[in-house]
């Protein structure tokens, strides 16, 4: 499949460099010509799980450098998610007759593509696969994740099984007849352990043993699963089963849910978030796409949701550089729980 990856960060730079090192031929767009004259000298690196590749680069340029006309059987959007909803739209006359685009952004970014462009052109796709970008060109696998793809309206299909087939080769890659519930497993761990963790500064594992880190956690979860199950949404189990055992709204405490809590830490606590990483390079975050997502669709169903507001108004305290991201700011938000 010819593939265009558009965004090479993290996760972009990590699903490219593993499908080139099977001999794939894969062209990347970046944000700019100087980012691609870097990463055409330079090439890509991955270590960590997975083993270490590192293969040339040459089919990399400026996303504005290449010319109309172009025609792709695959673009996959590995960009943030403000970028995706800009760029979507741009290279759409890119995708060939019977190809795909690929978005793999947080929240509801495929979905809203698909409304704008049309399903039969977006594939639904997310992340689990935890990635860091250690310098331009340089990627560390951080986990032993994967991405899961399907249809937006649900079940299997054929077109999914040939991206599925095609991305393997690089990453592992699954498939679900029910992506609108993976979607919201994934979001309920982004609403909790990503933002949790990049306004506190540190990994789930070095917050959530704190009072106020725990009780911050707990809440997030709650308030953006009640929001997903008031939608009719059935939250899928991906690495985590998505829902506490007990749960009827809250979670409930005891050795069942630490048990629960332990999977969580297991697959997610060591992992440094990607939010706080876009805090330091003082680029834009996904938060209005995360909690802020749950809190606007809680806000239309009648559920209230101050937690995940309180960590919306701090994402954006800490980007306008009123705050900074460290622990103090869950004394304050776990407040909003009482």
């Amino acid at each position: 499949m010819r593939t265009l990856i558009i965004g090479v960060g993290a996760l972009g730079g990590l699903i490219g460099a593993r499908l080139r090192a099977t001999g794939a031929r894969v062209w990347f767009a970046t944000r700019d010509e100087a980012s691609a004259s870097r990463l055409r000298a330079s090439g890509l690196r991955v270590s960590g799980l997975g083993g270490v590749v590192e293969v040339a680069a040459p089919d990399v340029a400026a996303l504005d450098a290449y010319p109309a006309g172009l025609a792709f059987d695959l673009l996959v959007l590995a960009t943030k998610a403000h970028e995706a909803m800009e760029i979507a739209p741009r290279v759409a006359g890119w995708i060939d007759a019977g190809g795909t685009l690929l978005p793999i952004q947080n929240g509801a970014v495929s979905q809203l593509l698909a409304d704008r462009l049309g399903s039969e052109r977006v594939l639904g796709g997310l992340s689990n696969l935890g990635a860091t970008l250690h310098s331009p060109g340089v990627f560390e696998q951080r986990n032993a994740g994967h991405l899961l793809i399907g249809e937006l309206a649900g079940g299997l299909s054929t077109r999914a099984e040939r991206v599925r087939t095609w991305l393997g080769q690089g990453v592992e890659v699954r498939m679900t007849p029910n992506l609108p519930g993976a979607v919201w497993s994934k979001l309920l761990l982004n609403c909790s352990v990503t933002t949790i963790g990049a306004i506190a500064g540190c990994t789930m594992r070095a917050y959530v043993g704190t009072i106020e880190g725990r009780t911050v956690f707990d809440r997030a979860y709650d308030e953006a699963l009640s929001v997903a199950v008031a939608t009719g949404a059935r939250p899928e189990q991906m690495m985590v089963q998505p829902i506490p055992p007990g749960w009827s709204g809250r979670s409930v405490p005891g050795p069942e849910h630490d048990a629960w809590l332990g999977e969580v830490l297991r697959a997610y606590g060591d992992l440094k978030p990607s939010m706080l990483q876009d805090f330091e390079r003082g680029r834009t975050t996904e938060v209005d796409f995360i909690n802020g997502y749950v809190v606007d669709l809680g806000r239309k169903l009648g559920l209230p949701t101050p937690v995940n507001a309180a960590i919306v108004a701090t994402v954006h305290g800490i980007t306008r550089g009123e705050l900074t991201p460290d622990r103090s700011n869950l004394v304050r938000i776990a407040a909003a729980a009482s």
